[in-house]
């Protein structure tokens, strides 16, 4: 299983570090996009789809996010959108992880498909406009959901004595939670002192967000690690609730698209929800 996960993993920075760090957007915009209609295929089967339905469904996904790409629409702001999907994430968390397991059911089966395609479709055009600010920008973006990961997990073998959300994740635990805080805090600093030397293209996140003040700044990143959280524990909340461990076996060893990206799926767009303050 460790050499499955690694050699997957070799393979997939293969693909994104070159459209990624490629001057400009299209190979990440496209490469993107593929994961992209992997994760609607995967959310349909979640919610009950048949298979060639959920197929369609991805595709589909794919085929309006490149006729927005087509028509210009990654050249615009998008402010009131960054508002609206940021301010909906916070809430709609918190009452799904609320309702648990159980509470996923109760929900209109159309809204649970559709709500979630709409959402996962809002965090590739995040993730494609934080690329267009700038890979410094991106980057500090990918690295908070990335260090509260880790420090959550290590921080949680280490101290872990409370359970967070025994019935959804029996592994994660709040001093994992702030573990995980704590490593952003950290990660923070070293971002603003690379961008006070100007190591990268444009501001991080981190940067951006001080120059708010730090009664903003620390608040918003403490609540962006929070919401990094969130996007897993829902993804996992859904899983649960069809008996499912992972979303795919796209990616042998680590599951399907959904389990790598289920953090960023809050995050990115409340990330450009403060970019565009």
């Amino acid at each position: 299983m460790l050499r499955q996960r690694v050699v997957t993993a070799l393979v997939l920075l293969a693909l994104l570090l070159p459209a990624l760090f490629y001057p400009s957007i299209e190979p990440f915009a496209l490469l993107t996009l593929g994961l992209i209609v992997a994760a609607g295929w995967e959310w349909a089967r979640l919610n009950g789809s048949a298979p060639l339905t959920a197929k369609a469904l991805g595709l589909g996904l794919g085929v309006v996010l490149a006729l927005v790409w087509w028509i210009g629409g990654l050249a615009h702001t998008l402010r009131p959108l960054w508002l609206a999907v940021g301010v909906l994430w916070v809430p709609l968390a918190f009452w799904m992880l609320r309702r648990g397991v159980p509470g996923w059911g109760l929900w209109p089966a159309p809204l649970r498909l559709w709500g979630g395609l709409v959402l996962v479709a809002c965090a590739w055009q995040a993730l494609v406009q934080a690329r267009l600010i700038g890979l410094g920008f991106l980057l500090s973006v990918l690295t908070l959901v990335w260090m509260a990961d880790i420090a959550a997990y290590f921080g949680g073998k280490t101290f872990g004595r409370r359970k967070l959300a025994p019935s959804i994740s029996p592994g994660k635990s709040w001093e994992g939670v702030f573990s995980g805080m704590a490593g952003v805090l950290l990660l923070a600093v070293g971002w603003l002192w690379l961008d006070a030397r100007g190591v990268t293209d444009q501001p991080s996140l981190f940067t951006r967000l001080w120059a708010l003040g730090p009664m903003v700044a620390v608040p918003a990143v403490l609540g962006l690690t929070a919401m990094s959280v969130a996007g897993d524990l829902v993804e996992s909340l859904v899983k649960r609730s069809v008996g499912m461990k992972d979303s795919s076996q796209l990616l042998p060893g680590h599951g399907g698209v959904l389990d790598r990206v289920d953090a960023l799926l809050p995050v990115l767009p409340l990330a450009m929800m403060f970019a565009v303050l």
